[in-house]
C-alpha cells in the first residue's frame, strides 16, 4: 500500500474516532454529572469490592451487588437525609431573607456598633474602603451562598423525574464499573494515544487526586462540617445544619478554612453580649474543629494530590463556578494532571538533552 494512502487512511480514522468521541460526549452531556460520580465511586470503593470478591472469586456480580448495597446504606441513604435537611433549612432562611426576617446588614450593624469608637473610625477611614461597603459585599456573599442552595433544592425539586432517573443510571453504572473496573482502567490507559509510561503515571495521578480529594479532604471536611453544625446547634444558633454544611465547603479549600464561618459567628455572638456562646464557638473553632484537619488527614489521605495548596485553592473555587460542587473533584483533578503533564515533558527534555550532551559510545545521537 502507497505511504500517502495509508496516510489518508489513518489520517480518516483518527477524525472518526474523533467526531465519534465527541458525538458521544454529545449524547451522554444530560448524564455527565451521574457517570463521573459512578466513577469516583467506583475508584474509591474498589478496595471494598475486592475484599468482598475475596470470598466469591467466581461470582463477580454478587460481589459488585453486595458492595453496591453497602455504598448504598452507608454512603448514600445518609447523604441523601443530611441533603434533605440541608436543602429545608437553607429553604427556610432563603423565605425568612426573601421576607426581610433576616437581614445580614443589620447584623453588621450590630457588631459595628458594639466596636470601640477608635476602631470604628479606624475602618470608616481604611483604605479599604468603608465598612459599609464591606458590610454590603460580605453579607451579599453570604445570601448568594444560601440562595443558591435553595435554588438547587428548588430545581431538584421541580426536575424530580429527571433527578431520580440521574441518580438511577449513576448506581447502575457504578455496578458495572465495579465488576469490571480492575479490567476496564488497563484497557483504556492502553489505548490512550500516548507513550505507555506517560499513560500509566497520568492514570497513577488521576486515582491518587481522586482519593485524596474523596476520602480525605471530602471526609475531613464532612467532619469539619459536622463538628460545626453540632457547636451552633449547642449554642442555639438557628439553620445550624446549614451553617455546618457551609463550614464543611470552606473547610475544602486551603488557606481558608472553615474559620470563615465560625469566626464572624463569634464576634457577632461577642457583639450581642452572648459572651459564653461565643466562647464556645472560639474553643471548638480552635481545639475541636482546627485539630480535626491534623489529626485525620493523616489517617484518611495515603497519597497526596502533589500540587501546590494555592493552586488547590484556585481551582477548587475554580471548579465550583463551573460545575457546581462536582467541581470540587475536577478542579483539583485538572491542576494535578495540568502539573504532571509539565513534569513529564521537563524530564523528557532533560533526558534528551543528557543523551545529546553526553552520548553513548559507539550509539547515534537522539535527533
Amino acid at each position: 500500500m502507497p505511504i500517502a494512502r495509508q496516510r489518508v487512511e489513518n489520517g480518516g480514522f483518527v477524525l472518526f474516532l474523533a467526531l465519534a468521541s465527541l458525538g458521544l460526549l454529545w449524547i451522554v452531556t444530560p448524564y455527565l454529572g451521574a457517570l463521573f460520580w459512578a466513577l469516583l465511586a467506583a475508584l474509591l470503593f474498589q478496595p471494598l469490592f475486592q475484599i468482598v470478591l475475596e470470598r466469591w472469586p467466581d461470582r463477580r456480580n454478587m460481589a459488585a451487588a453486595l458492595t453496591l448495597l453497602i455504598i448504598t446504606v452507608a454512603v448514600v441513604i445518609p447523604a441523601l437525609i443530611i441533603a434533605s435537611l440541608v436543602v429545608d433549612q437553607a429553604a427556610g432562611v432563603y423565605e425568612q431573607m426573601r421576607s426581610g426576617q433576616i437581614n445580614f446588614a443589620s447584623y453588621f450593624q450590630q457588631v459595628r456598633d458594639a466596636l470601640p469608637l477608635r476602631l470604628r473610625r479606624m475602618l470608616d477611614t481604611s483604605g479599604f474602603g468603608s465598612f459599609e461597603m464591606a458590610q454590603a459585599r460580605i453579607s451579599q456573599a453570604v445570601s448568594n451562598s444560601v440562595s443558591m442552595i435553595a435554588r438547587q433544592a428548588l430545581s431538584i425539586g421541580a426536575n424530580a423525574a429527571a433527578f431520580l432517573l440521574a441518580f438511577a443510571v449513576g448506581l447502575y453504572v457504578t455496578f458495572f464499573l465495579l465488576r469490571d473496573g480492575d479490567r476496564l482502567g488497563p484497557t483504556i490507559v492502553r489505548a490512550l494515544p500516548l507513550n505507555p509510561s506517560i499513560a500509566d503515571r497520568l492514570a497513577e495521578k488521576f486515582c491518587a487526586v481522586v482519593r485524596a480529594t474523596l476520602k480525605g479532604s471530602g471526609l475531613v471536611a464532612l467532619a469539619q462540617g459536622a463538628l460545626g453544625a453540632v457547636t451552633f446547634w449547642i449554642v442555639g444558633l438557628p439553620a445550624a445544619l446549614l451553617w455546618g454544611m457551609l463550614m464543611a465547603i470552606a473547610a475544602l479549600l486551603p488557606a481558608i478554612g472553615p474559620a470563615i464561618i465560625w469566626a464572624p459567628v463569634a464576634v457577632y455572638l461577642f457583639a450581642t453580649g452572648a459572651i459564653w456562646q461565643a466562647i464556645v464557638v472560639i474553643a471548638s473553632g480552635v481545639v475541636v474543629i482546627g485539630l480535626a484537619d491534623n489529626l485525620l488527614r493523616p489517617m484518611l489521605v495515603g497519597r497526596d494530590a502533589g500540587i501546590p495548596d494555592w493552586l488547590v485553592l484556585v481551582t477548587t473555587l475554580g471548579g465550583i463556578e463551573i460545575a457546581g460542587l462536582t467541581g470540587i473533584v475536577v478542579g483539583p483533578m485538572a491542576g494535578a494532571l495540568f502539573v504532571t503533564g509539565w513534569q513529564i515533558m521537563t524530564e523528557q527534555r532533560a533526558r534528551k538533552q543528557e543523551a545529546l550532551a553526553d552520548p553513548v559510545p559507539g550509539a547515534s545521537a537522539i535527533p
